[in-house]
């Protein structure tokens, strides 16, 4: 696995799945097969798979290594978790993450900060591990970085779901961190230190937070959910199939967007198809992402 250097901190991915899985309908619901075919030259074939129509988004964590701490972004899908919403992913098993992990120098017991931008079950998996029947934190000396707006909506959701809808990540990933007594429930811009600070991101969902890196005046954010594919920066005004308020979500994504435009903020994507890492441009009217040479 390759590390990306940004002044004295080093960050590199862990890619859980990365395949052909989702619908452009389903993931992009704003999206027509003629407002797609504009853009079809460009996503195609590391975005869009040209056989299936389907879009290709990976399933990944990042490794932050700072002068201070250890810190992984976002957990994957993790081991045995119940995965409804895309069955071939539903109990996975003798997953690489812990030995990608190792890879890159670290023991779980290394890891000091586990930062959830937001509590799908794309992003939490990993939190914990099945052991002897139950579910256990994975990271034993870390603390999790959880938004308690994040945590609280999801509790509500949970009380009155349907059993169709009801989110099982939060029992089996997210809730017995908080009981181990590991979770940090934070506002969405609590500061680590002067190198790793939460920017809130909403829209996707409540408490949904990026991550934000600096060091030696380099600057990168992590940006969790805010775009799921590299077309919405061409097409900023299209939803994520999942945003919990699609009009938040347009507002924050287009300020996002305009704000780091023609910057040299390193954007590291949580679902754009590898390397997922770039900077973002102008172009015309809108934008577009240009994929780091030297995460290549």
């Amino acid at each position: 696995m390759s590390v990306r250097r940004l002044g004295d901190i080093a960050i590199a991915r862990i890619v859980e799945r990365e395949e052909p899985a989702f619908t452009v309908s389903g993931l992009l619901p704003d999206a027509t097969p003629e407002t797609l075919a504009p853009h079809r030259h460009w996503l195609e074939p590391k975005a869009l798979d040209p056989a299936t129509g389907l879009l290709i988004l990976p399933i990944q964590s990042y490794v932050v290594r700072t002068r201070r701490h250890n810190i992984l972004i976002d957990g994957c899908l993790g081991e045995d978790k119940t995965c409804r919403w895309q069955m071939r992913w539903h109990k996975m098993r003798e997953l690489r993450f812990l030995s990608d992990l190792a890879a890159l120098g670290l023991a779980p017991e290394d890891i000091d900060f586990v930062l959830c931008t937001h509590l799908h079950g794309d992003h939490v998996g990993w939190n914990t591990r099945l052991v002897n029947g139950r579910w256990v934190p994975t990271f034993p000396n870390a603390r999790y970085m959880i938004s308690q707006r994040e945590l609280a909506h999801w509790e509500e959701y949970n009380k009155v779901a349907s059993a169709e809808a009801y989110e099982e990540c939060i029992d089996e990933s997210v809730l017995p961190v908080v009981a181990a007594g590991q979770a940090l429930l934070v506002d969405e811009d609590h500061a680590i230190d002067d190198e790793v600070w939460l920017e809130p991101l909403p829209g996707h969902t409540p408490g949904h937070f990026g991550v934000h890196l600096r060091s030696h005046g380099a600057e990168a954010i992590m940006i969790g959910d805010l775009m799921h594919s590299p077309v919405q920066c061409a097409e900023p005004d299209w939803r994520g199939g999942s945003d919990e308020d699609p009009a938040l979500a347009r507002q924050v994504r287009r300020r996002f967007l305009e704000t780091h435009a023609e910057t040299d903020h390193l954007v590291l994507t949580a679902h754009f198809p590898s390397p997922s890492i770039g900077h973002i441009r102008r172009a015309g009217k809108s934008f577009r992402f240009a994929y780091d040479p030297a995460a290549l």
